[in-house]
């Protein structure tokens, strides 16, 4: 029989060695809503970085690094699980729909390696029994959490987020509270004037907008401070040779166009990871100041910190191992996602290679500034929307304010701001064709649960999970699916022929995307289809009748369609109410819809988000005052 000491030892051991070396305590730095662009060491001479400038001088930078989702809890969902958003269903903003039992926060399996795993101290993970899944990831998850309260000598995970960066530092709150919470936080030599940087060409160059634009600049300003502090602790309290340290953000820019977008803006982000002197033979880039465009996402950060801490990486985590004895092989390119953002409904699916990106837009009716009341509550987006109105917006700043195309394809190297789209391009068409086909494969693959609309995930989740449900060909017949949704943004004549036929289908969902692709076709190819128009209204599937009502409302201005959109909009179905009232975001006429929408935002157990595109409504009918409420 083993002795005690014996079995002691080697649980030592275990802890303390991975292939025969000492195991590294693990420190990550997320900071909130950042993009690239705005950091010193990816180029912008304009930025004071200089603490995550040291860190990628040190280290190794990436320019390859994207987020899974374009805001937080879907980021984080993906984050925290390993697993694609599009996989499990959490790709919309802020829902709590269940995830399998056997799929846990990735500090769990830390844990079973004898890590003590710590998290300062935002979660939103976007799951069900939150509460639970944090206990079962984390010894701490607190404002007080970290490396100080482990056992001697036992390995740590740390996180820490800092909320400095944003976006209602950057955008959303009152200027007035911009003020104390930022500005006032920085030594005067520290601060940003309005006239010391270059604003991005989709936004007009005016006074007030680099009043509104300097809140960025000095918002990364006081984070890279804040992130200073801990690394110097870290270094008293001599962990710094110990310790890997990662630093990236959890998505793109806290700003109008980029965060909540399915473009690079809102996906691509900073990422550094510094490796002290005894765990550098684990970086595969090499050390100390290396530029690497190696393709990374969200996916790939809980299977490489399994292994980092030397555990098995759970089946089901398909991402890749980026460092380390059993690293993957580099991808040459990835797929991202975008979904609702808090009252904005959308479905954006995009590949990149790093150089390029692709995205297709399931939903183009509405425009890349569409309404989300965390957005239009800003000062900022108050000033661009008045100044389109007084038509002071040139052709390009106007644009993101229209329906949007089908497909984007951008060049990120030569046009960072991604504004000339390269998808007429015949010099692009092999690069086109290439990334159409990529997602595609993606898409069939792994039978993306968000082409079902969320109200059909809410009736689904009662009993069941997504991550499972679309695994059933019978129960979702994806390929079908995704046929009549891959129509949906496409125009003309032919398409909505296809589109119209497609309504008499037997399958609800297929319907669904027959009808929501017809919103976006012109009102002369849809003036043959008003028979076909009107018996849609009537579908049994409430999505169906919804958007069926909309076109009929928009094209014909029948008095049924009014009627119609009136109940849905009252309907106690988050899902339906809130689908209602975007439609009606989109139309030229609201007034007829007033009283009841009014009626709905006064109706206290309203969900949030139902409430929040009610203020969208009346805001753009000058209706309500611009009010805070919600804080993404």
């Amino acid at each position: 029989m083993k002795t005690l000491a014996y079995i002691l030892l080697t649980l030592v051991f275990s802890v303390k060695f991975v292939s025969g070396q000492e195991k590294p305590n693990i420190l990550w730095i997320t900071i909130e809503d950042t993009s690239p662009q705005f950091i010193g060491c990816y180029g912008n001479k304009n930025a004071r970085t200089p603490v995550i400038d040291q860190l990628a001088s040190e280290g190794v930078r990436f320019t390859g690094a994207f987020s899974t989702g374009t805001v937080c809890s879907p980021s984080r969902s993906a984050i925290i699980t390993g697993v694609p958003t599009f996989k499990m269903g959490t790709g919309n903003h802020r829902s709590t729909y269940p995830i399998p039992d056997f799929i846990h926060g990735f500090p769990h399996y830390l844990q079973q390696q004898g890590y003590y795993t710590s998290n300062n101290s935002k979660t939103d993970y976007n799951v069900a029994n939150e509460k639970d899944f944090i206990k079962d990831a984390w010894d701490e998850s607190s404002n007080k959490a970290g490396w100080w309260n482990r056992d001697a000598d036992q390995p740590f995970f740390a996180v820490f987020n800092y909320a400095a960066s944003h976006q209602s530092r950057t955008m959303s709150m009152p200027y007035e509270w911009y003020v104390k919470n930022v500005w006032d936080h920085l030594p005067e030599q520290d601060r940003i004037a309005e006239d010391a940087f270059d604003m991005p060409p989709f936004y007009r160059d005016t006074p007030e907008m680099r009043k509104q634009f300097a809140r960025v600049y000095n918002s990364i300003k006081l984070t890279d401070n804040r992130i200073g502090k801990l690394l110097e602790r870290l270094e008293k309290d001599g962990l710094r040779e110990h310790t890997i340290v990662f630093f990236y953000a959890d998505h793109g820019e806290g700003i109008p166009r980029a965060k909540t977008n399915g473009i690079g803006l809102g996906y691509r982000v900073p990422f550094v990871v510094w490796f002290p002197e005894k765990y550098k033979h684990l970086s595969p880039w090499g050390t100390a100041g290396v530029v690497t465009d190696e393709l990374i996402s969200f996916e790939d950060l809980a299977p490489t910190m399994v292994r980092l801490a030397g555990g098995e990486v759970p089946e089901y985590m398909k991402g890749r191992t980026l460092m380390g004895e059993n690293r993957s092989k580099p991808v040459d390119h990835l797929v991202l996602s975008a979904d609702r953002a808090d009252n904005g409904p959308d479905l954006v699916r995009s590949v990149t290679d790093g150089k390029f990106i692709y995205s297709r837009n399931y939903m183009p009716f509405m425009p890349e500034m569409r309404y989300i009341r965390y957005v239009d509550i800003a000062e900022i987006t108050q000033h661009m929307r008045s100044d389109l109105l007084a038509n002071s917006l040139d052709p390009l700043q106007q644009s993101i304010f229209g329906p949007r195309p089908d497909e984007f394809l951008f060049d990120l190297e030569k046009d960072p701001w991604e504004i000339n789209n390269l998808v007429e391009k015949s010099e692009y068409k092999d690069i086109l064709s290439k990334m159409r086909r990529q997602l595609n494969a993606r898409m069939l693959e792994s039978r993306d649960a968000h082409f079902l609309p969320e109200y059909e995930i809410g009736l689904i989740s009662e009993n069941r999970t997504l991550y499972e449900y679309r695994l059933d060909q019978n129960l979702y017949p994806f390929e079908e699916i995704y046929a009549a949704a891959s129509l949906s943004g496409r125009r003309g004549k032919e398409i909505a022929k296809r589109q119209v036929s497609l309504l008499k289908s037997k399958n609800n969902i297929i319907r669904y995307w027959a009808i929501t692709g017809l919103l976006s076709q012109g009102d002369e190819t849809l003036q043959p289809y008003k028979k076909d128009l009107l018996a849609a209204m009537e579908d049994t599937y409430p999505p169906v009748s919804i958007t069926a009502s909309a076109i009929v409302y928009r094209q014909f201005n029948e008095d049924r369609s009014v009627e119609q959109l009136k109940l849905f909009c009252s309907n106690d179905n988050a899902g339906l109410a809130l689908m209602a009232i975007n439609h009606l975001l989109y139309l030229d006429e609201k007034q007829p819809f007033v009283e009841t929408v009014k009626a709905v935002h006064a109706t206290s157990k309203r969900p949030y988000i139902v409430k929040a595109a009610c203020m969208d409504f009346l805001g753009t009918l000058d209706l309500v005052p611009n009010a805070v409420s919600h804080e993404q």
